[in-house]
């Protein structure tokens, strides 16, 4: 079972780095919420996104996707349910004063617990997502190499093994960047306000997507 060509896993994993290189909602939620609360900010993201792909994974493998593709009703219900929530969390960093500054006062910022579950809603609530597994995930699928739904579910689980080598570095870097600017107050309401401008620009760009 799972038996693969040198040539079939060469043009899987070179497909999966790009995948994960490109620019989303994703990597703007991971890196956004590194440079407002930090490395474990950014960390807690990347471990909601990663989790809310793992949940399209299994739906592509059981085929709930599949009627979220064909369905308009459906997937519009979803789209708007996902801008939405992109809209509200840019709202939220807009009408923010700032997080708390490392050796200094001021609000908390969410919690690692919190920043998960919203990545996870991120990903999740993201229809164009479920839709590219959908498309993605049955080119990489080999007669004869097992069963449909576990050669779904190995490729679905890959790209997310691949994610797990490309992203933490960019949560290090943009921690690294943003730990000087992220002690002055000012400058910390202001990396609030650039996250919520970006998250509502990701919301309206996702209400205004057609599939």
């Amino acid at each position: 079972m799972f038996d693969y060509s040198t040539m079939h896993w060469a043009a899987f994993f070179g497909a999966a780095v790009l995948l994960n290189l490109s620019p989303g909602p994703d990597i703007a939620f991971i890196l956004g919420q590194t440079v407002r609360g930090g490395r474990a900010a950014g960390f807690s993201a990347m471990l909601g996104i990663w989790t809310g792909a793992f949940i399209h994974v299994a739906f592509a493998a059981i085929g709930l996707t599949a009627i979220l593709a064909a369905s308009a009703t459906a997937f519009s219900v979803v789209k708007w349910v996902g801008a939405a929530y992109l809209v509200w969390l840019g709202i939220e960093a807009l009408r923010s004063k700032g997080g708390r500054l490392v050796g200094g006062g001021g609000p908390a910022l969410p919690t690692g617990w919190r920043i998960w579950r919203q990545g996870v809603l991120v990903a999740v609530l993201n229809p164009k997502v479920a839709v590219f597994f959908l498309a993605f995930l049955p080119q990489f699928v080999v007669p004869g190499a097992g069963p449909v739904a576990a050669q779904l579910v190995l490729h679905g689980t890959l790209i997310i093994v691949v994610a797990a080598f490309v992203e933490p570095p960019l949560v290090v870097t943009g921690d690294w960047l943003a730990r000087r600017i992220r002690d002055n107050p000012r400058i910390a309401v202001w990396l609030d306000r650039t996250l919520g401008a970006i998250l509502v620009g990701l919301g309206v760009r996702l209400a205004l997507s057609e599939r």
